[in-house]
């Protein structure tokens, strides 16, 4: 029987908390220097530019403030700024919807009492007899950092048997850049690792205080290269739905669509859902997965590929 954990996996490793200060100023900074003058409609002077991107007046002058109040609040000190102004800066960065809820929480964190830890996560009962009853769709919850709390039989057939895993392994970001078998399973695993570190630096904005994420993030820069360089990037986005392309051990290739739904749980909890076209071979496939259950991922990838012929 697959196990559902109520709770978030065990403690791991914990970290100074992240300076928030740090982050908004490399955040601000990263965004300008993905901006070309002509992207924003100024002349372009380059023989004479040191850095690439836009300058800090240029962005200034496109944001309506001044030079020294853009200075400063690049330098992280967003205490007084107001929303009016972050709107026009997000505006002039060109910033997605993401990004620019990122940045207000970094420059106007949320005033929430202090813990000495990030509030653990459940997954209620009844939300993991929804799990069980998606008896053909592979299905798992996440919560913050990307840990994975709970998932059916099919999500163990297709991802592998994350029970077998120790509980603070049970992590989306440690399986794709610390385990080889994960840069085998997902055929556009530069995406998949972009799309988690997006993921973990929104959660760095939200709780920079957690001391677990900040040990995930700690522990990965320095076993990781691709990881270390990803962060540096300070990219965020999040992708509510999409299609994975998955190289499965014993069924081969899989074509999946996936949904992420926000759960109103209180936790920062998505269900994750996956399934595929009607009547296309990776129907069939994940058909055939079903009738093997957790049991196909034990079989083995040196295992032959079954025939999914009709």
């Amino acid at each position: 029987m697959d196990e559902h954990p109520e709770s978030a996996p065990g403690p791991a490793d914990a970290g100074p908390p992240l300076d928030r200060r740090a982050e908004l100023s490399e955040f601000l900074r990263t965004r300008r220097a993905r901006l070309k003058p002509e992207d924003v409609g100024l002349p372009d002077f380059g023989r004479h530019r040191r850095v690439p991107g836009l300058r800090r007046e240029e962005l200034a002058q496109l944001a309506g403030v001044s030079v020294a109040y853009y200075t400063r609040l690049e330098q992280g000190n967003g205490r007084n700024v107001s929303a009016e102004v972050l709107e026009a800066i997000a505006r002039a960065l060109r910033l997605s919807d993401a990004e620019s809820s990122h940045l207000t929480h970094l420059a106007k964190p949320k005033q929430l009492k202090k813990k000495p830890s990030a509030p653990t996560q459940h997954v209620r009962a009844p939300l993991r007899q929804l799990l069980d009853a998606f008896e053909s769709v592979p299905a798992y919850v996440t919560g913050r950092r990307s840990d994975i709390l709970a998932w059916n039989r099919m999500a163990a057939a297709v991802f592998g048997d994350w029970s077998e895993l120790a509980p603070q392994d049970r992590n989306w970001a440690r399986m794709v850049f610390l385990r080889p078998e994960y840069r085998e399973l997902f055929v556009d695993w530069d995406q998949k690792a972009s799309d988690i570190v997006s993921l973990l630096r929104m959660d760095a904005g939200c709780h920079p205080d957690d001391p677990r994420l900040s040990g995930l993030v700690g522990e990965l820069s320095v076993k990781s290269d691709e990881f270390r360089r990803l962060w540096a990037t300070h990219d965020v986005k999040e992708k509510t739905y999409g299609v994975k392309r998955l190289h499965h051990p014993l069924v081969g290739d899989l074509t999946l669509h996936f949904h992420g739904f926000r759960l109103d749980d209180g936790c920062e909890t998505s269900l994750i859902t996956y399934h595929a076209e009607p009547d296309s071979p990776s129907a069939d496939a994940l058909r055939l997965l079903a009738s093997w259950g957790t049991d196909a991922t034990r079989a083995g990838a040196s295992t032959q590929r079954p025939d999914l012929t009709p």
